[in-house]
């Protein structure tokens, strides 16, 4: 408490105080010498005749004091100048010092604050943009693979390097397969740059999600059945409530089931949970597959980012890396969280939703 009184009362949290302290040193020093200075003058035999230096030694003793006080203080403004011109010319990792707790420690600290909100701002337009390069280059890629593909396959039809009614099916057959991976890949391109760019709308309805859930796994379940996927189910007996947007959510879980249904060991088991926990819906999907690794699983919610196709099963068509990543954006859409644990092959998808969205 004393500390903080003598900081006010001497000025050291305010420049304006300190400033009016040195005015008022600087001019109790002013006064001593000029008395000293006429008592000198008063002494001297033509000493009326020297009246004038008083006058000159109260105007020197005045300044060269007030420059003496003020010399730390000017120091200090130029110090944070020179910061700004550096953070101006471009070096965002220039740090002002914060020499002082007043006004002008203030001003250090906002200016730094600022250059560190500016180089966030950069590196993160430098993100966006590297963020733009990959997406260019990973539609590039996978736009390539299947159209090569399409356009061998008519090129072998086109001149008939064929050698029976059957290989000619199988090409025909192969051209169709990869023509629709291409459809899948365009609609993947398409959904997640609806919902990446700007701010989506979302056609929220109250539905009852142990119904919708219900519905989505009985559709997939033929799908399950040719795999050798057993689908197994954990849903509540109450009435579960929730808003979404239907069509998105669904497109959500079906992105989550043909992953699982891709990477699962077979035969095998997908197993779909629903839970309410409080003000939150915890949906967990859960499928045994071949472990992955660290880096893997960090990465398995980037777009473009396919894991080892030598997990999956051969009768499983390939993916555009951008299912999960769509889930995603998705779930996050609806105010909710999607999160993956992976112990020992073992992989749980935990979706948490809110009850309501307002």
């Amino acid at each position: 408490m004393k500390n903080k009184l003598m900081q006010t009362v001497t000025g050291q949290k305010s420049i304006r105080l300190r400033m009016f302290w040195y005015l008022g040193f600087s001019l109790i020093i002013a006064l001593v010498v000029t008395i000293l200075a006429a008592n000198v003058t008063n002494r001297l035999e033509h000493g009326y005749q020297l009246f004038y230096i008083p006058l000159f030694a109260f105007t020197f003793a005045f300044f060269i004091s007030f420059y003496l006080f003020t010399r730390l203080t000017v120091n200090y403004l130029l110090i944070i100048s020179d910061g700004l011109i550096r953070i101006a010319e471009g070096n965002l990792n220039y740090r002002v010092p914060v020499l002082q707790e007043d006004e002008l420690g203030t001003v250090a600290r906002n200016i730094n604050e600022m250059a560190k909100q500016l180089d966030r701002k950069i590196q993160k337009e430098r993100e966006i943009e590297q963020s733009k390069m990959e997406l260019i280059t990973g539609i590039s890629h996978d736009l390539r693979t299947p159209l090569t593909s399409i356009i061998g396959y008519l090129d072998l039809l086109q001149n008939k390097s064929y050698h029976s009614q059957a290989e000619q099916d199988r090409f025909i057959q192969n051209t169709h397969n990869k023509a629709v991976q291409l459809k899948k890949l365009i609609d993947d391109l398409f959904e997640y740059t609806r919902l990446t760019s700007g701010n989506p709308k979302l056609s929220m309805q109250t539905i009852n999600m142990k119904e919708l859930l219900e519905q989505l796994l009985f559709e997939f379940k033929p799908i399950a059945q040719e795999h050798e996927l057993d689908l197994h189910q954990e849903l509540p007996h109450e009435h579960v409530e929730a808003c979404i947007d239907i069509e998105k959510f669904a497109r959500a879980m079906d992105n989550l089931l043909m992953n699982a249904l891709k990477f699962s060991v077979k035969p095998g088991q997908i197993a779909v949970s629903l839970q309410s926990s409080g003000s939150r819906l915890i949906i967990t999907l859960q499928n045994k597959g071949r472990p992955i690794s660290e880096e893997q699983e960090r990465h398995l919610f980037d777009r473009f980012y396919m894991a080892d196709e030598s997990r999956s099963g051969q009768t499983v068509q390939a993916g555009s890396g951008l299912g999960l990543s769509i889930a995603k954006n998705i779930i996050e859409l609806h105010g909710g969280s999607i999160a993956l644990t992976h112990v020992s092959g073992v992989f749980t998808f935990s979706i948490e939703l809110p009850v309501t969205i307002k």
